[in-house]
């Protein structure tokens, strides 16, 4: 099965629009929405009156442009400049900020929970700071829960290192939370002309294909002809239409 999910529903009407012009094409299958954001709340009572499955987008790192508690935005403005100091910041456990990410992590639910009137159907993050090491070492987000792995590489991609590290990151996951077989980027995907291999994957596991479609290059490919015939021919569906299973595969 193929799950083509948007990210950034709700950062700005720009994106949350490009989102909805592709989903009501069944170009994307569900998107991931952003809670405090300047479009939030137009985003939700569009993807309420239209039945889009909806997962969170977890944000630590980008500031909130819509009203949010005080306290919030305090704490966000610590786990931000924790995690922007470099881009191995996510790699490093703070046991100093457990309370901001904790705190970050359950208005961010809460907030979702209020505009959507039901839990994520799924959970990523806003420059997959969910894979951020103050949140795979900790509890907060609850066993079971449906969420986005490491990027699959194809052979020769990545070294070696970084290939351990991401199997090794998806093997713990997979402990715990449920995880499609496989997570790939469309923009990689159109730059490197692999979707058709992405595809055939998509005919024996669970992919899903990340996609940003306010970038022109990506919503004019989910958009093309050929594009559409390609997902005629595969099953296509949303977190909430896929029974998982605890396990992970590497690209």
């Amino acid at each position: 099965m193929l799950i083509i999910n948007a990210d950034d529903w709700g950062r700005s009407e720009a994106e949350t629009d490009a989102a909805f012009q592709c989903y009501s094409a069944r170009r994307i299958t569900s998107v991931t929405a952003m809670v405090f954001m300047v479009d939030s709340e137009r985003a939700a009572d569009l993807a309420k009156t239209s039945e889009l499955d909806v997962g969170l987008h977890l944000n630590f790192d980008e500031p909130f442009t819509s009203s949010c508690p005080e306290s919030l935005v305090s704490a966000h403005h610590k786990t931000a400049r924790f995690l922007s100091r470099n881009k191995r910041a996510q790699l490093l456990y703070n046991p100093s900020l457990r309370r901001e990410f904790s705190y970050s992590y359950d208005k961010q639910i809460e907030e979702f929970v209020r505009l959507y009137g039901k839990p994520p159907s799924h959970l990523d993050g806003h420059h997959h700071m969910h894979l951020c090491a103050n949140l795979l070492l900790s509890s907060m987000i609850p066993a079971g829960m449906k969420m986005r792995r490491n990027f699959s590489f194809w052979a020769g991609e990545k070294s070696r290192v970084n290939r351990a590290y991401r199997a090794l990151v998806d093997r713990w996951l997979g402990r715990k939370y449920q995880l499609p077989d496989y997570l790939f980027d469309l923009l990689q995907c159109i730059r490197e002309k692999t979707f058709d291999r992405v595809a055939r994957l998509a005919r024996s596991k669970t992919v899903e294909l990340m996609t940003h479609p306010v970038v022109s290059e990506e919503s004019e490919y989910l958009m093309r002809a050929d594009f559409c015939l390609i997902l005629n021919d595969l099953k296509t569906g949303t977190y909430s239409d896929w029974t998982p299973q605890l396990a992970t595969n590497d690209a």
